[in-house]
């Protein structure tokens, strides 16, 4: 079997893989299958979300290569995030419990918040994953819930042994500075948009700093985001794969 990625050091001693496969848009039809193969071939960092529609069947991948003993649960590093809907604090550890269910683990070894966005609670049996609106093309119900309250509910989870490391991600800088104000558990990870086309150098310096680690999506620039029609078609730009320079 291949080696793993190489790995660096968070700020909280926790090792996390260089290299991950992120798992947005990978079909439940095939993300079992997807994750276990790439388990063989030395992947041990997996980027998952709620949101994402996919956890459970991502998390039978997971189980099969652990019982095929091809990993030991210690030897992955699994991150899930956060939706803007379960903000308040009371829902913060109840979200985290279904990705848990889901993916049928004990606890996630990074948890992020995945937009600095809080919305309207969305209870699971209503619609889960409840996305950014209740009707397709609906409106976005926002609520006041300040980023403060949410990152203290972040912060149970590690106490409880629900997560082991917490982050944030897509948080401009001056989000960054007012978290370090009352964070009593610094954030471990920042995960942004970062490639050649937008190498956001001054919030990476920030972030590192600020003692966080930078974690890369998208990081071969915005196909992702050209294929659900985030892009204006008529944005001529070289695809990153295609650029002479790269």
């Amino acid at each position: 079997m291949p080696s793993a990625s190489p790995f660096i050091t968070l700020n909280t001693g926790a090792q996390m893989p260089t290299v991950g496969m992120g798992l947005w848009k990978i079909s439940k039809d095939t993300v079992a299958d997807q994750v276990y193969e790439a388990i063989k071939l030395g992947y041990r960092l997996f980027d998952s979300a709620s949101d994402y529609g996919n956890e459970a069947e991502a998390g039978q991948g997971i189980s099969r290569a652990i019982a095929d003993q091809l990993v030991t649960r210690q030897e992955l590093f699994i991150t899930s995030k956060l939706w803007c809907t379960y903000h308040q604090r009371q829902h913060v550890k109840p979200a985290l419990q279904r990705t848990l269910q889901d993916l049928n683990l004990d606890y996630v070894d990074l948890y992020l918040i995945h937009f600095p966005i809080a919305l309207k609670h969305v209870p699971f049996e209503t619609k889960y994953p409840a996305g950014w609106s209740l009707e397709e093309n609906g409106p976005v119900i926002s609520e006041n819930t300040p980023y403060q309250e949410t990152w203290e509910g972040m912060e149970e989870l590690v106490m409880e042994g629900l997560a082991k490391n917490i982050g944030v991600s897509n948080l401009p800088g001056a989000m960054i500075y007012d978290v370090m104000t009352y964070a009593k558990i610094r954030p471990a990870v920042l995960q942004i948009e970062l490639h050649p086309y937008l190498v956001r150098n001054e919030l990476v310096d920030l972030a590192h700093k600020e003692g966080m680690a930078v974690t890369a999506y998208s990081s071969f620039g915005d196909a992702s985001y050209r294929e659900i029609g985030m892009v204006p078609e008529d944005q001529q730009v070289v695809p990153l794969l295609e650029n002479k320079t790269v």
